[in-house]
């Protein structure tokens, strides 16, 4: 059982309580202000809390959860989450997600996605992580940077958000960049 202890976060393999508590924040909550920010171009129809589940089953390889929750104070606040480019390459995109947005603005983000790509290159052979997201998502690029990524490419007024248009943002970091960064 995977279980990764920061400062103020837990990243661990979900429980089915906890992958519900996930479920009410990504589809029943009412306000949805994390859908604002979390890829809000792209359309997502709800799908059952057992089909829910079984997502979270995935590996990326084996004994390599996909994704982990993220819990602060007891409770399942987010997620971070991965998926592969080009496994032949050894490509991976990653994410985070904070549900709970008594949590935004509080270093918890910086804190669940350092631990995360951490974890990922000490468990891997993985070259290289990246991730996606939009001109509009400021604090997310602001999270990847700190940790050291790069943006690798800018494609202009490529995501339309409440009809105005924004660039896809691509960033990432190469496990030589990550382990010269953490070896200081």
């Amino acid at each position: 059982m995977v279980e990764i202890i920061g400062d103020k976060l837990v990243l661990k393999e979900a429980t089915t309580k906890e992958m519900d508590e996930l479920y009410f924040w990504k589809y029943e909550e009412k306000e949805q202000e994390a859908k604002k920010w979390n890829g809000p171009y792209i359309p997502e129809e709800k799908i059952s809390k057992e089909e829910y589940r079984k997502q979270w089953g995935q590996e990326i390889v084996p004994d390599v959860p996909a994704s982990l929750v993220i819990k602060s104070a007891g409770k399942a606040i987010g997620s971070v989450g991965s998926y592969w480019v080009d496994q032949n390459t050894n490509w991976l995109e990653t994410g985070i997600v904070i549900y709970d947005k008594k949590f935004w603005n509080g270093g918890y983000g910086s804190e669940a996605y350092k631990l995360w790509i951490a974890y990922l290159f000490e468990s891997t052979h993985l070259h290289r992580i990246g991730m996606s997201t939009w001109s509009g998502n400021k604090r997310m690029m602001k999270v990847a940077e700190r940790i050291g990524m790069q943006v690798e490419a800018r494609i202009r007024k490529a995501r339309i958000v409440d009809g105005e248009y924004f660039d896809a943002i691509k960033m990432g970091i190469l496990r030589e960049e990550w382990d010269e960064i953490h070896r200081k």
